[in-house]
């Protein structure tokens, strides 16, 4: 599909990921944000919750979803916690406009995930096989020619797009991955939680979802492995490191092991492959992913990292590349490549 102006909505926009959104889809030549809605936040101005859109969205407001916003729409961009995306979800299909939904409503295709690892049923499980997992480094052309796509957690972009490479290359084994990542607070969205506010995690580093964490049945789907998947809150507004052991299939090097990423990704305009150790710092604000690899000859362990920014690679960002790609259009359009220093 293709358009001059996209009009797009964008549901959740009071949270972080729907306010992300709204910061770059401003300078996108060709995106124009027709409402956003926050229900918790509704006739709130925008500028009044987040200052630094003030310049963007000078007389906006966050509104209540109804059905009749949808008039004159193109896209919907849906912000919303997991499981909130699901009753809406048919209702923008029917009306032929194109979904993006940063929520892991729509992320898998067997709905028996949702009542293992989410622990409730699926209530659109006919939905699921039509909605692409959206990475495009992985799935550009499925991306291009869909109307429905499912944006990944940020954690599984932090360890798949380091991974999968050296799983297809066959270098690395896929009966046990292990992936320690830690992320910043606003991971865990825009309301407070007991263990979000600035006493519990400043100075603090600590592990949580043991063995149970959600993102592990989304990160072996796409990378084709068994993954334990340990996720840490650093104490950080925005970014994502992730650590990822695995064991090779045969000797090998440092050397060989970047080759095989530098390759893979060489044509990739937001993925960097470098000898340096990837910082959450160098991606802040920037929609790339920064990745490197080792081979430790001594345990003989594959070590791949990757760092980005989980508001934008992570989440937004992400979207946007989404949507560049459905609309036909340069899949860089108003993404910010290069990250904020210091």
């Amino acid at each position: 599909m293709s358009s001059d102006t996209i009009n797009v909505g964008v549901i959740g926009a009071s949270g972080f990921a729907g306010s992300e959104f709204l910061r770059l889809a401003f300078a996108h030549p060709s995106v124009e944000v027709k409402w956003a809605t926050g229900d918790s936040q509704a006739g709130v101005a925008i500028a009044e919750l987040y200052p630094s859109l003030a310049a963007a969205y000078r007389n906006d407001v966050f509104v209540s979803y109804e059905p009749s916003l949808l008039d004159g729409i193109d896209a919907v961009v849906m912000a919303l916690p997991h499981g909130a995306s699901q009753p809406m979800v048919a209702e923008l299909v029917s009306k032929g406009i194109a979904v993006i939904d940063l929520a892991a409503d729509f992320r898998h295709d067997d709905p028996a995930i949702y009542d293992e690892w989410y622990g409730q049923a699926h209530t659109e499980p006919g939905l699921l096989a039509e909605f692409v997992y959206g990475i495009p480094e992985l799935y550009r052309d499925r991306i291009a020619a869909s109307d429905k796509v499912a944006a990944p957690g940020c954690y599984p972009t932090c360890a798949i797009l380091p991974l999968i490479p050296l799983v297809r290359a066959g270098l690395i084994t896929t009966d046990r991955v292990i992936v320690d990542a830690a992320s910043g607070v606003s991971g865990a969205g825009r309301p407070p939680k007991e263990n979000t506010t600035f006493c519990a995690v400043d100075e603090d580093f600590t592990a949580y979802g043991l063995l149970t964490h959600r993102h592990t049945p989304e990160i072996e789907a796409h990378i084709g492995a068994s993954v334990l998947f340990t996720p840490h809150l650093a104490p950080m507004n925005r970014g994502i490191l992730s650590t990822c052991y695995a064991t090779p299939t045969a000797p090998t090097s440092t050397e060989a092991l970047l080759e095989t990423l530098s390759d893979a990704y060489a044509d990739e305009p937001f993925v960097v492959v470098s000898e340096r150790s990837p910082s959450t710092k160098a991606t802040l604000g920037s929609n790339c992913i920064h990745i490197s690899v080792r081979y430790d000859e001594r345990t003989d362990t594959v070590i791949a990292l990757g760092a980005l920014d989980n508001l934008v690679k992570g989440t937004a960002g992400q979207a946007l590349q989404c949507l560049n790609l459905m609309f036909d259009l340069p899949e860089v359009t108003g993404l910010p490549r290069v990250g904020l220093t210091p």
